[in-house]
């Protein structure tokens, strides 16, 4: 992996990772077209950038996080269901799940759930706030959110998605999905470096610094961007795009 390869994935990390078009597939599909093999190394360097993309959200969301324990609560039982999928799960997703095939139909299904969910809140727009959410609610947040330990699938797409099921604003579900990555995604990478370690040469670690570094700046831009274009339009775009990634992906596999 040179430098160039490790900017680009902390910049492909950084802005997918909170926008409903999959972070994990956009990073194995990038990947392949770079060129860079699934090394015990590259596997470590995934883990560690995800967390400079989590850590923008707890930089931007700091002061809140910090005096609203009723939004803990929430995030909490929102996080239960996904953290037992994961846990249940982890060896079957790592083992069959993680290949290109599996990330171009769920980006090309997913694409097409997206438009169709927005098509009926055009008709049931959603109005709640995230401090009006039941805790019973936060749990099916959760459980929709568990649908993206497939590749492909977006956590993002799925959070935001189950928050307007359960009534939240289209902006609020979109902060909440944001929020709820923060012990989803520290799990996760917590579980996959007990599970695979981290396989790091001392040669390696500029490309680790470089990757976080990025990471975490391109997903402050990606949170700061959507939250203003959520507040004005719909997610249909991004189904748009999933769909049309997937027949390009699919064009290079």
């Amino acid at each position: 992996m040179s430098v160039i390869d490790a900017i680009v994935l902390g910049i492909v990390e950084g802005l997918t990772e909170f926008l409903p078009i999959s972070s994990t597939g956009h990073l194995i599909i990038a990947s392949k077209l770079l060129g860079i093999p699934q090394t015990e190394f590259t596997k470590s360097f995934e883990i560690i950038i995800q967390l400079g993309a989590i850590l923008s959200v707890v930089f931007l969301y700091f002061n809140r996080l910090k005096r609203d324990f009723e939004l803990w609560k929430r995030i909490f039982f929102a996080f239960i269901p996904t953290g037992i999928v994961g846990f249940l799960l982890y060896k079957l997703i790592k083992t069959y799940l993680f290949n290109p095939v599996i990330v171009v139909y769920s980006l090309f299904i997913g694409g097409i759930v997206i438009i169709l969910f927005e098509i009926y809140f055009k008709k049931h727009p959603p109005w709640k706030r995230i401090n009006e959410l039941k805790y019973t609610q936060a749990i099916v947040i959760g459980l929709v959110q568990s649908l993206a330990v497939i590749p492909g699938t977006s956590r993002s797409a799925s959070s935001i998605i189950g928050g307007m099921l359960t009534g939240l604003s289209r902006k609020e579900a979109v902060e909440f999905s944001f929020l709820l990555a923060i012990p989803t995604m520290f799990a996760a990478t917590g579980y996959d470096i007990l599970k695979s370690g981290i396989h790091i040469s001392s040669s390696g670690w500029h490309l680790i610094a470089i990757g976080f570094i990025v990471s975490f700046i391109s997903a402050t831009v990606a949170v700061k961007a959507f939250i203003g274009f959520v507040s004005r339009f719909t997610l249909e775009i991004f189904g748009v795009y999933r769909i049309i990634a997937a027949f390009v992906f699919k064009m290079f596999m």
